[in-house]
């Protein structure tokens, strides 16, 4: 967990620690990223507003090459453009202070279940969701592109494939989230915006020709390939 507050990270380690939860510190961004490089952990409480670096620059630089571990971020600011701009970074989930311990937790065990799931449920014959120049496998949690693995976050992905296994069929904003997050979500749901302007990139970016998420204007997203009518 990393917070320049001191009176934050005793909150957070006294709620995390009732659960069972082992715990490290940084005070700062560069001690974050020190300390990330050198333990291997299963998900980062990041504060946004630190002296040093901000929380959006930390994302950012761990997104870079880690693509899986979850990043929830915390921030005093309510303000939408600022948790977009968070999400843009990279990360997974957003939580707005002051909170209450059974929202954090209930945030921090989702993003556990969606990064430990894929591991446990794999099996020796992979299945695939298949479509031109794009191959999904839900189990290893991958996604191939022109046949190079390209990296997504557990959000980026959850939505990927949640839309590409219902093909066609308009998803609206309130759906997507209760998928992703539950239903005791308390978050806005213009989060999967973000999210979706992420996905679109990176498929562009990794060469695939189409956009396959198509926006059902006044309702949410669908899948849709050329040549679906």
């Amino acid at each position: 967990m990393v917070d320049d507050e001191w009176n934050m990270r005793n909150l957070l380690r006294i709620y995390l620690s009732k659960e069972g939860f082992g715990t490290k510190e940084a005070t700062t961004g560069h001690e974050a990223l020190a300390m990330w490089r050198e333990h291997q952990f299963d998900l980062i409480l990041l504060d946004v507003m630190m002296p040093d670096m901000d929380g959006w620059q930390v994302c950012k630089l761990i997104r870079e090459t880690d693509s899986t571990i979850p990043v929830l971020m915390l921030t005093a600011r309510s303000e939408t453009k600022d948790k977009v701009q968070g999400l843009g970074m990279g990360a997974d989930d957003y939580l707005t202070k002051p909170f209450e311990p059974e929202e954090l937790l209930a945030r921090i065990y989702s993003l556990l279940r969606r990064s430990t799931g894929g591991l446990q449920a794999k099996q020796p014959e992979r299945v695939v969701i298949e479509f031109p120049g794009l191959k999904i496998y839900p189990e290893s949690r991958e996604v191939h592109i022109q046949d190079t693995n390209v990296e997504f976050t557990l959000k980026e992905f959850d939505l990927l494939s949640t839309l590409a296994q219902s093909r066609q069929r308009a998803f609206n904003r309130e759906e997507l989230v209760d998928r992703l997050w539950g239903n005791d979500y308390g978050g806005e749901t213009r989060v999967i915006d973000s999210h979706i302007k992420n996905i679109r990139e990176k498929l562009h970016n990794a060469g695939l020709p189409y956009n396959p998420i198509q926006t059902v204007w006044g309702l949410g997203y669908k899948f849709q390939i050329p040549g679906d009518v």
